[in-house]
């Protein structure tokens, strides 16, 4: 059987347990848990271990899978009030979030200028990190890929962001 059939034939069951799963645990939505259940599946279709398996026995793997996917995320799950100071500078965990949600380089006009501005001021760890703004990843996805923490990425886009105002005010006196 293919694994398009397999999934057709068992989903309506997997989506109830996800949902009776989910229950217990808000930070995952019932299609979190359908994604994680049917990328387990797919491994062990690739692997052949679900080859003359009853549905049975497979939505109870899916079952068991999921009990400890959830049980292990539990465990490692950090739970922080808004107000509990984090990262390098200790600011509050509500300006993190307020820090994050804004749009990285809205005082930028254009891409062009950006690289007039870059060229001229900015080091290569700015110029590599402004790269990957304007490539639209977050300041997480930027200190994850570069092996520091956002909030030195928050540091370096303030820097950005000051170099660019400083530029500007020189080429248009």
């Amino acid at each position: 059987m293919s694994f398009e059939m397999l999934v057709r034939k068992i989903s309506p069951i997997l989506k109830r347990i996800t949902r009776k799963l989910n229950g217990h645990y808000s930070f995952f939505n019932d299609e979190d848990l359908y994604q994680e259940a049917l990328t387990h599946l797919w491994i062990d279709y690739k692997k052949g271990i679900l080859d003359n398996k009853t549905d049975s026995y497979i939505l109870q793997g899916c079952y068991f899978h999921l009990k400890n996917y959830l049980r292990k995320v539990h465990e490692n799950a950090t739970f922080l009030s808004l107000d509990s100071p984090v990262g390098e500078n200790r600011m509050r965990l509500e300006e993190l979030i307020s820090l994050e949600d804004t749009t990285p380089f809205d005082f930028l006009e254009s891409k062009l200028q950006v690289e007039a501005a870059g060229e001229k001021c900015l080091t290569n760890r700015e110029k590599e990190i402004l790269s990957f703004f304007l490539e639209g990843m977050s300041m997480r996805e930027i200190g994850h890929k570069i092996g520091i923490s956002h909030v030195m990425v928050l540091k370096i886009r303030n820097k950005i962001r000051d170099k660019y105002v400083r530029f500007n005010k020189g080429t248009h006196n």
